[in-house]
């Protein structure tokens, strides 16, 4: 069982929501996840509004072999950087 993590479009026409999953590989954009670890809204001004992750979910699916697609890779970069800034003393 091959497992990746991508995104999966949720939401109406023009107004696009996307999930972050870990679902099998073979299964189709509509199939069922096996879990959902994080939402994506490319609508959002901020990035802390923009992508919010489960890191802990999201590492250990990564330990347990688990691929992240291109887009989703990126997507878990941004949010860890927007969460260091947001932890970060001023």
């Amino acid at each position: 069982m091959a497992v990746v993590l991508r995104l999966q479009r949720i939401g109406k026409r023009t107004q696009p929501h996307y999930r972050i999953v870990a679902i099998e590989k073979s299964s189709g954009p509509h199939g069922q996840p096996l879990e959902i670890v994080g939402h994506y809204n490319p609508k959002a001004t901020k990035d802390k509004e923009k992508v919010t992750i489960n890191a802990e979910r999201v590492d250990r699916w990564v330990k347990n072999g688990a691929k992240a697609s291109d887009t989703v890779g990126t997507l878990i970069a941004r949010a860890r950087k927007a969460e260091k800034a947001a932890a970060a003393p001023k």
